[in-house]
């Protein structure tokens, strides 16, 4: 086989990896930071939303934790193990524009997770630092402003490198899970000295509730409330392609970065969830139930309040600028998440210019529309937590309904109703958070229709853009080139792939001599193009040379025959120092019908479109292809 022209390396081509990347354990502390980051707020939320069912309630969420969602991203991550996650397992299972506006819409709610993943959490870290006791007064009430600053810090970072993005979140989270052990062992160690606040709780909780099974329900019942504690397991997935592989990896089966991801995935549940009972259950104990109300001293940093009471205001104050250090830097998993997504969908959809592969024009556009969201919640946590749960909860429903479907595929029966119940709970999950903070999904449908928008409005604007990513002959397709460059003339006759009977072969010959003039001396070839999936915006192109009836054809398959039939010439005027004849004849039907199908199905008015793509490709009109109509 022949090769053709060197374009741009196409999404997922092979190429060697193993010796790029991080070890597993660092690239968790830069996924970690999202999920670890959770334990500055979660404790407070949880004992807020629940009271003193918070600790039952905990247990419910290290159960789907441990027992439904891990499993799941386990799964995605070997089934996915490029960074797309369970967002390109579904774009799978539906062809052409169906997958595609699929894929679209659940970009959408990643872009919500992600995008209120950055704000939130700078949000929250400006609340700590104004909380601080030793913050100066002149911070109270600057709340965007801070914010915005520390958005922009992170920008900087990430303009400097990807490599300082991962070191420095390995010593955060480092540092932040250390200083939490010490704060919860100080917690464990003043209960047990004093267990009176565990007798109180039980004696509140026996009396408020009776049964053990009416505990269990309530507690099933305020588990969507505490679902932020779920956040991390998306940016897990999104981050594998920073794990580094084995010496023996390859793109299409990378075992060891997939091997990675699982120990990542494993390691992060397991931490976080001990980590969250434990500070749920002092929380409850020891923090008086009006510090935790809006306003109070333990609002939103309840593990904060602890340190600061419990181990003075020095240790306090490390311990608040190691949470705002890792709170602003959870935005570096969420813009992590975000660069490795977006380029791999949007302009491979033809939906996103192509500058949209690059990290840092990417990072400008992503942090400011981050600024403009903190600008729209004015830097509030509380408003933007509806958002941030939505987006969480409906691509972990989107995973699990993935992997329940790829299950079923395979013929997996315990595994597809294991999955099939994982399902129900997320929908369940899912369905009482939006009920009760419909915010979200609004919120969420702004990210989705801006998407939708941007990204009809890019793929009509590029349209005639030139979409072949590789031109390649077979040794059949060559020999037919040469033959008939030897002869002096390259003429091609498009001829659509519908009938072919000797008698219109024949017809089509004669009508191009007559019509177009074709010379009786030239030896033309036919070319023939198959549309494939018309949803897809560019693929290699394989042209193979066969004969039908003593007539040499060439034929290919292609998403949109235009363009395919300008970067075949192209090819063969750059390969065999010839300049080709491409001869059409009119389409019959409405011009605007014609451009309508093109844009949606790859099809249309063929010769015309066809000249404009190679007049767009080609500025030289004295190199582009001729093109003949009659």
């Amino acid at each position: 086989m022949r090769d053709g022209i060197a374009h741009p390396e196409a999404p997922g081509q092979a190429h060697p990896h193993h010796d790029t990347g991080q070890p597993w354990f660092k690239v968790m502390c830069l996924s970690g930071l999202d999920y670890f980051s959770t334990l500055g707020y979660q404790p407070a939320i949880a004992v807020l939303a629940a009271g003193v069912l918070a600790p039952l309630a905990t247990l419910v969420l290290v159960a789907v934790t441990l027992g439904a969602a891990l499993p799941i991203y386990r799964r995605v991550a070997a089934e996915s193990p490029h960074g797309q996650g369970s967002i390109a397992m579904l774009e799978r299972l539906l062809p052409h524009w169906r997958g595609k506006v699929l894929v679209l819409v659940l970009l959408g709610f990643a872009a919500t997770d992600f995008m209120i993943t950055m704000t939130l959490s700078a949000a929250d870290a400006t609340a700590h630092i104004i909380e601080n006791p030793f913050t100066p007064a002149w911070f109270e009430g600057r709340n965007v402003p801070i914010t915005l600053v520390l958005l922009a810090l992170l920008t900087a970072l990430f303009l400097r490198g990807f490599t300082e993005v991962i070191s420095l979140a390995v010593g955060i989270v480092g540092v932040y899970l250390a200083l939490n052990v010490v704060v919860l062992g100080s917690s464990i160690a003043r209960i047990v000295a004093s267990p009176g606040p565990v007798g109180d709780w039980w004696t509140t909780l026996t009396t408020s509730h009776g049964s053990p099974w009416m505990m269990v329900a309530m507690a099933l019942l305020v588990f969507p409330k505490l679902a932020l504690g779920l956040s991390g397991f998306e940016t897990g997935v999104a981050v594998m392609p920073q794990i580094r592989g084995r010496a023996t990896d390859t793109e299409a089966n990378p075992a060891g970065r997939i091997a990675g991801a699982k120990r990542l995935l494993t390691t992060a549940a397991v931490t976080m969830s001990v980590l969250l009972v434990i500070s749920c259950v002092v929380t409850t104990w020891l923090v008086p139930s009006a510090e935790l109300q809006p306003g109070g001293a333990a609002n939103g940093r309840a593990l904060a309040y602890l340190a600061h009471e419990q181990l003075g205001e020095g240790f306090g104050s490390v311990y608040d600028l190691s949470t705002i250090l890792i709170l602003w830097f959870a935005g570096a998993s969420a813009l992590a998440g975000l660069l490795n997504l977006i380029p791999r969908y949007l302009p491979r959809f033809g939906m996103a210019p192509e500058w949209a592969r690059a990290n840092r024009p990417l990072v400008l556009v992503i942090v400011a529309i981050a600024a403009l969201v903190t600008l729209h919640f004015k830097a509030s946590v509380d408003a933007q937590g509806a958002a941030y749960a939505t987006g969480v909860l409906v691509l972990m429903t989107s995973a699990a309904v993935a992997v329940m479907l790829s299950a079923r595929r395979k013929r997996q029966r315990a595994r597809t109703v294991a999955f099939a119940v994982v399902v129900v709970v997320f929908l369940y999950t899912t369905i009482a958070n939006v009920v009760e903070r419909p915010d979200g999904l609004r919120i969420a449908a702004l990210f989705i229709a801006a998407i939708l928008f941007v990204s009809f409005i890019s793929r009509f604007r590029r349209s005639t853009e030139l979409r072949a990513t590789t031109v390649m002959f077979d040794d059949a397709a060559h020999d037919l080139l040469v033959s008939a460059a030897d002869a002096g003339q390259i003429s091609l006759i498009a001829h659509e792939p519908v009938r072919f009977s000797a008698e219109r072969y024949r017809h089509k010959l004669q009508h191009a001599r007559v019509a177009s003039h074709l010379p009786e001396t030239a030896r033309p070839l036919f070319i023939e193009i198959t549309l494939g999936d018309y949803s897809d915006f560019a693929q290699d192109l394989l042209v193979c040379g066969t004969t039908r009836h003593g007539y040499p054809v060439l034929t290919a398959t292609a998403p949109s025959i235009p363009t395919a039939l300008a970067a075949i010439c192209l090819r063969i005027r750059d390969e065999y120092a010839t300049m080709p004849h491409l001869y059409f004849r009119w389409t019959e039907g409405s011009p605007l019908r014609n451009l309508a199908g093109f844009l949606l199905l790859g099809q249309g008015e063929i010769a015309p479109l066809t000249r404009e793509v190679l007049r767009e490709a080609e500025p030289q009109v004295q190199r582009r292809p001729w093109i003949h109509v009659g």
